[in-house]
C-alpha cells in the first residue's frame, strides 16, 4: 500500500536533489561563455553586460556580488602561475611587469571562491597602483609569499591555495575588442618551502 507513493517520493528526492546539486557544480565551474585567457589571467568582460550568457546571469545573482559595467573595470583573476601550475601558499611568486592602461587598479589574493582579504590585517594583503613600488620604465615587482619579502610584497596564508584577483578601473580597455593584444604581469614560481 505505501510501497508506490515510497517509491515516487525516493524518485523526487533524487530528481530534485541531483538537479540542485548538478546546478550548484555548473556554476561553479565557470562564470560564463566568452572568457578572455591572457597568460594565466582570465577575464569575463561581457559577464556584467547585457549580453551575458544565461549562465553568466546565473553565476552573478548565486554570487550576490557588485560586477562593474563594462566602461567602470574588468576583473581578472588567476589561479595558476604561468607556467599553468596551481597557486600555493606553500611556494614563493614573483609578479612582474605592467598593467594595461587603467585609472587605478587593485591587487589581492583569497582562496578559491573565497571572500576579499579583511582590512583589519597587520599584513600586506592588498595592493594596489597608487602605492605599489615601480621601476623607472613603469613595470614593477611583486613578491607573493607567505613570508615577509622587501619591496613591494602581497602576503598570502601558508599552506593554502589561493587565486589572485586584478581589476582594473576606469581603463578603456573594458570595452575594448582588442583585450587578446594586452599584456599582464607575468606569474613565475621563485621557490617552495625553505627553498
Amino acid at each position: 500500500m505505501f510501497r508506490v507513493p515510497f517509491l515516487i517520493a525516493v524518485a523526487l528526492a533524487i530528481a530534485f536533489g541531483g538537479g540542485i546539486w548538478s546546478t550548484l557544480v555548473a556554476l561553479d565551474a565557470t562564470v560564463g561563455f566568452g572568457a578572455i585567457k591572457l597568460g594565466p589571467w582570465e577575464a569575463f568582460p561581457d559577464a556584467q553586460t547585457s549580453k551575458a550568457d544565461p549562465y553568466a546571469k546565473s553565476h552573478r545573482a548565486n554570487a550576490g556580488k557588485l560586477l562593474y559595467a563594462s566602461a567602470e573595470g574588468l576583473v581578472f583573476t588567476a589561479a595558476v602561475d604561468s607556467a599553468g601550475a596551481r597557486l600555493s601558499g606553500d611556494c614563493t611568486y614573483r609578479l612582474s611587469g605592467h598593467t594595461p592602461p587603467a585609472r587605478l587598479w587593485t591587487l589581492f589574493a583569497t582562496r578559491p571562491g573565497g571572500a576579499p582579504p579583511s582590512i583589519t590585517s597587520d599584513l600586506p594583503t592588498a595592493l594596489n597602483s597608487r602605492i605599489v613600488l615601480r621601476q623607472p620604465d613603469g613595470n614593477f615587482t611583486i613578491d607573493i609569499s607567505a613570508s615577509a619579502k622587501p619591496g613591494n610584497w602581497l602576503a598570502v596564508s601558508a599552506g593554502q591555495p589561493f587565486r589572485l584577483t586584478l581589476t582594473l578601473f576606469d581603463t578603456p580597455t573594458a570595452g575594448s575588442s582588442g583585450l587578446v593584444d594586452l599584456s599582464m604581469p607575468s606569474i613565475v614560481k621563485t621557490g617552495c618551502g625553505n627553498a
